[in-house]
């Protein structure tokens, strides 16, 4: 026998929590089915030791509580996020069950059928809630490498004093890449990296944090119909810390303290590694995504009429000076760890619907799907650049549940 819930939210991350705050505003019965055991899984246990936003306080804008603390410029750490995550849900009393897998969700007359491992639930509406961040992509031929060398998704790395004693090879330089080599190397350790096409920018640009700009000069407003393709949805964040107050991290000056750079990982066979030969294009095209960013700040400031400092930026070339290595022994390069920052799958077959596209990304309008009552929340790009994250989420939410209130009156 199946139970009757308004509306269910399947994911209990800050998406799922957006919803449910703008919900129970609206006296809306509803329950959040999450599957962790205790809030914010994905802080807590999916982040390393050190971690801290790369977006400032002042972004930190989950509906209703809004940051109001004494370093809108700082960055919260690791501990923080969970802590505010924590009391958010204990100061909305928010509706959370833990624990809940849900494997299926399906058509059901005019409203959804949402399956766990212990009940069904007859809903008149299923949001989707569960992100973009879901498995550790790693490549199968990670497979071959020996069984001494230790193999981490970054989601897996915590610090340094964890691995074992060696170098480490660290496969790709996007946001977590980049962060955990850096890291690695202030530790003494010697390490390796895989240099992807991952942009890169400055952490303060004219006088301001670059994402202070950006959201000036309008890059977090900007619709994911602007996009060139629809690719770009999946594209690797761009490498900036928000560690110790935040600094900038650029591939060339891990080049200048000593940081062995290489091109993408193509295949390993035992101890060996086949590297391609793309390096200095990977280099580039990383160089080109800041001249682009900084062109478009440089051009709102004198649209503007801004009185603010001229551009002083280091002119790192280091990388450029790197040898191009098609191949390595891990073993004659004293390498006994490997983390993987390849990112993440995704997969939304629960929904037992023909909503994907053929990227496997939901067809929607931001959240709102054509099957009434089926809602999508906190993907990247699903509405604008900041749909994904505690910037944005809440906008995406709050429209969400408009729709699922105007759904009485049509």
């Amino acid at each position: 026998m199946s139970e009757h819930v308004e509306t269910v939210v399947v994911g209990g991350g800050q998406a799922g929590l957006a919803v449910s705050y703008h919900l129970s505003r609206q006296g809306r019965p509803h329950t959040i089915l999450e599957q962790a055991s205790q809030p914010a899984e994905a802080w807590r246990n999916h982040r390393w030791d050190s971690f801290t936003l790369v977006t400032p306080n002042w972004t930190v804008r989950m509906p209703g509580a809004e940051y109001q603390g004494d370093e809108p410029d700082g960055f919260m750490s690791r501990e923080e996020v969970v802590a505010y995550l924590e009391d958010y849900i204990e100061r909305f009393r928010l509706p959370i069950q833990y624990g809940v897998r849900v494997s299926s969700v399906e058509a059901n007359g005019a409203g959804y059928l949402v399956h766990t491992g212990e009940a069904t639930l007859e809903v008149t509406n299923a949001v989707i809630a569960t992100g973009l961040f879901q498995q550790p992509k790693i490549p199968p031929f990670s497979a071959n490498l020996p069984e001494e060398v230790q193999q981490l998704h970054s989601s897996q790395y915590r610090n340094p004093a964890a691995l074992p004693a060696g170098a480490v090879l660290v496969v790709g330089s996007a946001q977590s890449g980049g962060q955990i080599a850096e890291e690695l190397y202030q530790s003494g350790r010697k390490v390796y990296i895989c240099v992807s096409s991952a942009g890169w920018g400055p952490r303060r640009y004219r006088g301001q944090d670059i994402v202070r700009w950006m959201d000036r000069a309008g890059f977090n407003a900007v619709t994911v119909d602007k996009l060139p393709s629809p690719k770009m949805r999946f594209a690797a964040s761009a490498l900036v810390s928000g560690k110790d107050g935040g600094h900038t991290l650029n591939v060339h000056q891990f080049a200048r303290d000593g940081v062995t750079l290489l091109g993408r990982i193509q295949d390993a066979q035992g101890s060996r590694i086949t590297l391609a030969p793309d390096l200095k294009e990977n280099l580039a095209k990383s160089e080109k995504f800041m001249a682009d960013l900084l062109k478009r700040i440089d051009d709102y400031i004198e649209k503007s009429g801004l009185d603010v400092p001229p551009a002083d930026l280091p002119k790192l070339r280091n990388g450029y000076d790197a040898e191009v290595i098609t191949g390595l022994d891990l073993q004659s390069a004293g390498i006994t760890s490997v983390i993987w920052a390849t990112g993440y799958k995704f997969d939304f077959s629960l929904v037992r619907l023909p909503i994907l596209d053929g990227d496997g990304y939901p067809i929607q309008k931001r959240g709102i799907t054509d099957y009434p009552g089926l809602y999508f929340v906190g993907l990247p790009w699903l509405h604008t650049a900041k749909s994904g994250l505690l910037f944005g989420v809440g906008n995406d939410a709050a429209a969400i549940v408009a729709d699922i209130s105007g759904r009485e009156h049509r």
